[in-house]
């Protein structure tokens, strides 16, 4: 079983269809023993780093996924939910983040040239920088969907894709059990289902 944690924030339904369209069971919940008991653990989220990081530690739901992390239960965070996996974040000032990858998320503003609208939003290529167990069944430059204004920074050694938009931003980390993307794999079609089967099968 793939327990959603739902905090208040990300894509709850679209994630649990995506996860059920790959054949597994999936449940939507804040509660600590179902994500206890469940076998792995999706970390979505949109919205604004500071608000989301006091949503999940305010519910006591950031120890919760420290603690299955740590006794190496497979993590995947989403979009939002990849950064919060690095150490800090600098949106809108400089906020705590869960800190199971070394990194911090920071303004595509400051990488991308002049013209480049902000947020980037749309399909772009992975390009792939080190064997990734989320891309078993995907091929370095098949597309998958993004929405983005911040990306991860100074994680290079857990970085396994980028995609070129100006600038090669993070598309994906991976570091032991815990693993991110910058994309939404549940808005990216059959691309985005094969990296979900591939998590939901480790």
């Amino acid at each position: 079983m793939i327990a959603i944690i739902d905090y208040g924030v990300g894509n709850l339904f679209s994630l649990k269809c995506s996860i059920q369209a790959v054949g597994q069971e999936a449940v939507v919940s804040s509660d600590r023993h179902v994500i206890e008991q469940a076998d792995k653990i999706l970390l979505p989220g949109v919205g604004a780093f500071e608000d989301a990081a006091a949503k999940l530690r305010g519910s006591g739901l950031a120890d919760v996924v420290k603690e299955q992390a740590g006794q190496g239960k497979p993590l995947l965070g989403i979009c939002l939910g990849m950064q919060l996996l690095l150490e800090k974040s600098y949106e809108y000032g400089e906020h705590e983040g869960l800190g199971l990858i070394r990194g911090a998320v920071r303004p595509i503003k400051d990488v991308i040239p002049d013209g480049f609208k902000i947020p980037h939003i749309g399909w772009n290529a992975l390009l792939f920088r080190k064997p990734s167990k989320l891309y078993r069944y995907v091929r370095e430059g098949e597309h998958v969907y993004f929405v983005h204004s911040y990306y991860a920074a100074d994680c290079d050694s857990a970085v396994t894709a980028v995609s070129e938009y100006g600038a090669d931003l993070t598309a994906s980390i991976e570091e032991d059990n815990v693993f991110g993307c910058q994309f939404h794999p549940e808005k990216s079609g059959d691309v985005g289902l094969k990296i979900l089967k591939a998590f939901c099968e480790l």
